[in-house]
């Protein structure tokens, strides 16, 4: 299957998709730690919807790739079982739209073990769902909906946006000894190919990434939009705007230094992503930036977002997503103001 990859020990993969980097990420995780273990709906006969998970089970068998009932409430609270006993479960759920009956498991009791047990018991548990629209689903196929992980004390919140992040910071993620809510951009999951080496390393989790540095405006994003933030930021250097782009990656909890120290020196600051704009974590972005580096700023932070309304059918998905123009706009917008 193109995009499915099990690489050797240290095997460089020129072309990985990002769906590949976590078949990648997943394999080296469970060679290296016998706790690591993969559950889900169709994670193990079929490789997972989008093949995630693909040559996982004829590798290590199905005592640690397990296919389970269609129950997210039921596979939520047997990943915090297993994670409370010693084990290292990484849960795949199908579509973020499917993760709402999971959230009792993971609010209540996923996030709260280590406090609840005063520290004797933790839980290294990975959830992973694919997220965002772009692909022409259904709504519940479609969503963005990492605000509301990220209100929840306990919870990590991470999303990539290439293969090599991806690959970096799931292992990170696998290797954290508390919960973690990994959401992977459907819309990248083969559409973008680069080199990724099978070497282990994990990337630092709560922590930006500049991507391209600049001096006039800074467009902070994650997830699938990060991808239309660079084009975006290439074609206005002809037009002679300095883009620097922050890929966020760890929504919760935020590294507000970077963003801070990068609007300190642009002055000026968009905000872009794919979730709806009320209560949108861009908002929580533009609240820290307001609070702690509102003297840095020279023109208004802009948002660019989603509409307040359910993920349309396909033919009116282009409208609702957030788009090159409109982040074109918003950027030259907050560029001439004076």
């Amino acid at each position: 299957m193109p995009g499915s990859v099990t690489a050797l020990a240290g095997t460089a993969v020129a072309g990985a998709t990002l769906v590949g980097a976590v078949n990648m990420a997943l394999a080296r995780a469970m060679t290296e730690d016998k706790s690591v273990v993969v559950l889900g709906e169709d994670v193990g006969v079929d490789g997972g919807v989008f093949r995630a998970t693909e040559g996982l089970l004829e590798r290590f068998g199905p005592s640690r790739v397990l296919d389970t009932p269609l129950a997210e409430t039921a596979l939520a609270g047997a990943a915090v079982g297993m994670a409370a006993e010693g084990l290292r479960p990484v849960v795949e759920i199908q579509f973020m739209g499917f993760i709402y009956p999971a959230m009792d498991q993971l609010v209540s009791h996923a996030s709260r073990l280590r406090n609840r047990t005063r520290g004797r018991l933790s839980c290294p548990l990975v959830v992973r769902a694919p997220m965002g629209g772009g692909i022409h689903a259904p709504e519940h196929h479609s969503e963005s909906t990492e605000a509301m992980f990220a209100q929840v004390p306990g919870l990590r919140v991470v999303i990539p946006s290439s293969p090599a992040r991806t690959y970096g910071l799931l292992l990170a993620a696998i290797r954290d000894p508390d919960p973690v809510i990994f959401l992977e951009p459907t819309r990248l999951y083969r559409a973008l190919r680069e080199p990724v080496t099978d070497d282990g390393k994990a990337l630092p989790l709560d922590r930006c990434f500049v991507l391209r540095e600049g001096d006039d405006v800074t467009i902070v994003s994650w997830g699938s939009m990060t991808r239309d933030v660079l084009a975006v930021a290439d074609a206005l250097a002809e037009e002679g705007i300095d883009t620097e782009v922050i890929d966020v990656a760890t929504l919760q909890p935020l590294d507000a230094d970077t963003i801070l120290a990068s609007v300190e020196k642009t002055g000026r600051l968009v905000v872009v992503h794919e979730a709806p704009l009320t209560a949108g974590y861009g908002a929580e972005i533009a609240a820290r930036v307001a609070e702690h580096g509102l003297l840095s700023l020279q023109a208004p932070i802009t948002r660019v977002t989603a509409p307040d309304v359910v993920v349309p059918q396909p033919r009116l998905e282009a409208a609702y997503m957030p788009g090159k123009a409109r982040i074109r706009e918003a950027v030259r917008h907050t560029v001439a103001f004076a």
